[in-house]
């Protein structure tokens, strides 16, 4: 059987407002996925590293405080760095649809405003882990 799909979620910078993070924490873990939450205050450098010691599939991270074309770049430049270029980086907030576009375009994964059901993100990881690790398996 295949391994359970590891998600580390995380609230970077100064942003104190996880609500939505932990409901989506929970979301994922009640779909079978073995979830690490960082908890409140993480720096691109300690959720790219923690993602990394962890071994996860993916990391989910959640933004409300406008920042979101700097860390999602970052996070995503660190990971790279570190050795995890496989590890899917998506996430959600306040982000509007211009930006989305242009994180995807430089590698982020879906990402997801308010409003958004859990079920389509527990969908989208499963969805896009599952062609990752095949994708792997196949090469």
């Amino acid at each position: 059987m295949d391994r359970a799909i590891r998600v580390l979620v995380a609230k970077a910078g100064l942003d104190g407002h996880d609500r939505g993070a932990k409901v989506v924490a929970r979301a994922l873990r009640d779909a079978g996925m073995e979830v690490i939450y960082t908890g409140l205050r993480q720096s691109p450098e300690m959720i790219a590293e923690a993602a990394v010691q962890e071994d996860v599939d993916a990391v989910g991270l959640s933004l409300l405080s406008g920042a979101h074309m700097t860390i999602f770049p970052e996070v995503l430049r660190l990971l790279r760095e570190k050795g995890g270029d496989d590890i899917l980086l998506t996430g959600g907030g306040c982000i509007g649809d211009e930006d989305m576009v242009e994180l995807r375009e430089q590698g982020v994964g879906e990402l997801f405003g308010p409003g958004a059901s859990t079920r389509e993100i527990v969908d989208y990881i499963r969805d896009e882990v599952g062609r990752r690790r095949q994708l792997q398996e196949n090469s």
